[in-house]
């Protein structure tokens, strides 16, 4: 609908030109007759608005010499070369408008001399269209350059897309690998006690036979667990996963790196995997206060029981200005992830006291 109303507005305008330009044609006793000039007028008008964006310059060029024959059309050439300027290169739209001043010039000369008349309406003339060719290239420059800007926001929207997919991803296979480490151990636990029972000689032989099938049936799951999962392993993390006691050894390495940080630690005997997550998040909390709000007060409260869960707080001043060290803001959407899948909840923002507050609840079951 709106291209239609901006294509009715340029006849218009192409017609009221033309009618002034054929009424001057008129006054002064020259032109052709009336229907010869509505039927040339009608055709420019068409072609106007049929070929204005998709063929501009063979349009511009065709209107050029009509409108050197005949006074309606002139209306349309200042439209058509408006158009080249708007869909066209620089360098086809000038060479387009000199074609047209150089035809008006000498056309003009030919029939007026070289009079006063004849310079009045040939600078005006070519004044009228190199104005508008100016606007039709500034507005297409102008276009071109939100266009850029667009596809840059869409580029920097995806980039960001990608990121947290990757932190999410990344998430999920470190949580992949520590189940693999949990799972590999405790069914290796349990294929030794099988085998164990196994090789009993005071066992009944259907217990010792039943031993047997779960010694086999841990080792197949055990290989197919490694199969499937130990592929996400990476050589630097073939360790030990850290728990919940594993935390003061952080906020050790945490001071002796320079921050000050106060610990209040009032949970015990939590289970492995709340622990891991525990620990997961305060690494990264104590990562974005360095990161963003280096030499700052620190603090992390750990605290919970069994049936209510486990909170895990950790707060800092803001800081006024930048950064110190940059950060690519993956770090809390990993945090996310891993305390959704673990079905907690997180929550991270600045508070009215002035403190950036990052704090997370864990599902805590004996």
């Amino acid at each position: 609908m709106r291209r239609w109303l901006v294509e009715a507005a340029l006849a218009v305008v192409a017609v009221a030109l033309g009618s002034f330009f054929l009424a001057t044609t008129l006054n002064e006793g020259g032109g052709w007759p009336i229907g010869a000039e509505l039927a040339a007028g009608a055709v420019a008008v068409a072609a106007l608005v049929r070929y204005r964006r998709s063929r501009p310059v063979a349009l511009a060029l065709a209107l050029i010499a009509l409108g050197l024959l005949f006074g309606l059309p002139m209306g349309a050439t200042p439209v058509a070369l408006f158009a080249v300027a708007l869909y066209r290169p620089a360098g086809v739209t000038v060479a387009v408008a000199a074609v047209h001043a150089v035809s008006l010039a000498t056309v003009y000369l030919i029939a007026l001399g070289p009079t006063r008349t004849y310079w009045e309406a040939t600078i005006s003339l070519i004044l009228l269209h190199v104005i508008l060719v100016a606007v039709g290239m500034l507005v297409r420059a102008q276009r071109r350059l939100v266009r850029s800007w667009a596809e840059r926001a869409r580029v920097a929207e995806r980039g960001d897309e990608l990121r947290v997919e990757q932190a999410r991803l990344a998430e999920r296979e470190r949580i992949a690998r520590e189940m693999h480490d949990v799972l590999a151990h405790r069914i290796s636990l349990l294929a030794v006690h099988a085998g164990a029972l196994e090789v009993r000689r005071d066992a009944p032989a259907g217990e010792r036979q039943a031993a047997g099938v779960i010694r086999q049936s841990a080792h197949d799951a055990l290989e197919e667990l490694r199969q499937v999962i130990g592929l996400l392993r990476e050589p630097a993390e073939d360790r030990p996963q850290p728990t919940l006691a594993d935390v003061p050894a952080l906020v050790a390495q945490s001071r002796a790196a320079g921050e000050r940080v106060e610990l209040e630690l009032s949970a015990a005997q939590v289970p492995a995997a709340v622990g891991r997550h525990a620990y997961r998040i305060v690494q990264e909390a104590l990562t974005n206060a360095r990161k963003h709000a280096p030499g700052t007060r620190v603090r992390v409260a750990v605290a919970g029981r069994a049936e209510q869960g486990l909170v895990v707080e950790v707060g800092n001043p803001l800081r006024a200005g930048r950064a110190v060290l940059p950060g690519s803001g993956t770090g809390l959407v990993g945090l996310r992830e891993r305390v959704q899948l673990a079905g907690g909840r997180l929550e991270h923002g600045p508070t009215p006291a002035g403190e950036f507050r990052l704090r997370a609840w864990l599902p805590w079951h004996p």
